[in-house]
């Protein structure tokens, strides 16, 4: 496995500096972010350290020119839109952008690429559901006739009771996981996963690791804490009582669930993903967050 981080927690920093700063804090390689350049509509959104808009074999040349300067390898390009939002011009805007995503990452000589389902969250799960089977199956032939392997986030997306019920991100569950994979049976279609957003949906996060070992094409290290007086005054169905943090400062047991990618020989990335508002305020501050993350997470890895 390689220790890595997500790219998001750094907008104030260009590729070579993130690239460095890997280097110098013993991480093997970085998720590397690609927003359309512009102003972010969400926190941890609109971060770009690849620009894939007009990319060429020269700008991906010199990307890579920056990973060998520090030897520091990207994991995989991340994207997270809604494809599936009901405003149909943004979904058209995220599904053109994941598409250009998509055909930078094999001129950088990756094979992964990392987003969201999407969906509408006034919506059913059924609703979509028909909406995924109508979008979805295009993306990944495309990703497939690339040579990439699309790794799907199971983060349900639902923040505030704007969102209630279904979240922005139909991949939240394994049930759901079931159906997409057998509704679109890709070698090509798969997950990156991340154990945070299993604890605050009250899940099992580590027997999944089992059923789709041949579905992790990436992972992500989050950390979620479930703040239980909040849980007991509003219930399940309510919302604020689970907070992200930092690898070894939430619920998740760490070396129980990288023994379990280790059961399964998974030999991908392991990327930190802060969204610890505690570690926020200050450039510092977030790299901070990834020294602890990594101290955490580096003796279960290994070097």
């Amino acid at each position: 496995m390689q220790l890595g981080f997500v790219s998001a927690i750094f907008p104030d920093l260009a590729l070579d500096e993130v690239l460095r700063f890997a280097a110098e804090e013993d991480y093997d390689c970085v998720e590397v972010m690609c927003w359309p350049m512009g102003k972010a509509e969400r926190k941890f959104a609109g971060v770009t350290h690849v620009d894939v808009a007009d990319f060429s074999q020269s700008k991906a040349d010199d990307a890579n020119a920056l990973c060998e300067k520090h030897g520091v390898k990207m994991s995989a390009l991340g994207y997270y839109p809604n494809i599936l939002s009901s405003n149909l011009e943004e979904s058209q805007v995220a599904i053109q952008q994941l598409q250009r995503v998509i055909a930078a990452a094999p001129l950088l000589g990756l094979k992964n690429v990392n987003t969201f389902i999407g969906a509408d969250p006034k919506q059913p799960v059924e609703h979509n559901f028909a909406r995924f089977r109508q979008v979805w199956p295009d993306l990944i032939r495309l990703a497939e006739d690339q040579g990439i392997w699309i790794g799907i986030e199971n983060c349900p997306m639902l923040f505030s009771m704007d969102e209630w019920p279904s979240g922005k991100n139909l991949a939240y569950s394994p049930a759901i996981w079931r159906r997409m994979f057998e509704t679109i049976p890709s070698d090509h279609f798969g997950l990156n996963y991340d154990p945070s957003h299993m604890v605050w949906q009250m899940m099992d996060y580590v027997e999944p690791i089992y059923e789709f070992r041949h579905k992790l094409f990436h992972t992500h290290a989050k950390d979620m804490r479930v703040e239980h007086k909040k849980l007991d005054a509003c219930g399940i169905l309510g919302l604020g009582w689970s907070t992200p943090k930092i690898p070894g400062l939430g619920d998740v047991n760490w070396p129980r669930w990288v023994s379990a990618l280790t059961d399964v020989d998974y030999h991908g990335a392991v990327c930190v993903e802060v969204e610890d508002d505690a570690f926020r305020d200050t450039l510092e501050a977030r790299k901070k967050s990834l020294r602890i993350s990594r101290n955490v997470l580096r003796p279960l890895i290994g070097e």
